[in-house]
């Protein structure tokens, strides 16, 4: 017989539990965005429990023993489990552009534009996600577990350290795009004011009130994303 569909709380509660049982790599590579995605997917029964490769088979079978799902292989179209590496940048080939930085999801690369970057090795979580992004090919993967793969290369400790730092960088994020709405509104604010002084041709009072409603469309975009309209 089929089981019945969980509650709310249960979901959550279930939630909490895969997340705790993910590597926290933020690999991508199971589909979603981020393992807590993936944890909510499952908990919702959306997304299989055989998705993560740097959980490998031992993470499947953690993932069983909450769900109460029959153990699989892990899926193929995935990735393969495989010993955990650390990303290498090739110092004097990096030009600065900062893609790397932008694509780490746990800030484990130091560096600012136009300015030699490297690696916090203990940060890095081997999540792959900077290899394509650097222009100029001068990032590699080293093997720092030899033949150890999953759970057997990876630690608690280290997927709470990039758990957390994955949740850090979020609140960053977050707060860095607010304060650049803040700027942006505040700059469209004072322009508006004083519309006159800031648009050319100003005896063209059609395009003085064109630019008027292109101004106060913007400010009213800003303040709908201020309020998560």
């Amino acid at each position: 017989m089929p089981t019945a569909p969980r509650t709310a709380p249960e979901i959550q509660a279930l939630f909490f539990c895969l997340n705790d049982a993910l590597p926290q790599t933020q690999c991508t590579r199971c589909g979603f965005p981020d393992c807590a995605s993936y944890a909510m997917a499952m908990a919702e029964g959306q997304a299989p429990i055989n998705q993560c490769p740097p959980g490998g088979q031992a993470g499947i079978e953690r993932l069983s023993a909450l769900t109460g799902l029959p153990v699989l292989p892990l899926n193929p179209e995935h990735g393969t489990e495989g010993p955990r590496h650390v990303a290498i940048i090739d110092e004097a080939w990096c030009i600065g552009c900062t893609l790397c930085i932008k694509a780490c999801p746990t800030d484990a690369i130091l560096g600012a534009n136009k300015v030699m970057h490297t690696v916090i090795e203990p940060w890095c979580t081997g999540c792959e996600l900077c290899i394509p992004v650097c222009p100029v090919d001068c990032i590699q993967l080293e093997n720092v577990t030899e033949t150890r793969t999953g759970w057997a290369a990876w630690s608690a400790p280290e997927a709470l350290t990039a758990r957390t730092r994955f949740e850090s960088r979020q609140q960053r994020l977050l707060h860095e795009e607010g304060a650049h709405q803040r700027q942006m509104q505040a700059k469209a604010e004072h322009k508006l004011a004083d519309l006159a002084a800031h648009t050319k041709g100003t005896e063209n009072a059609p395009e003085v009130e064109r630019k008027r409603a292109i101004i106060e469309a913007a400010l009213a975009k800003a303040k709908a994303r201020q309020t998560g309209a």
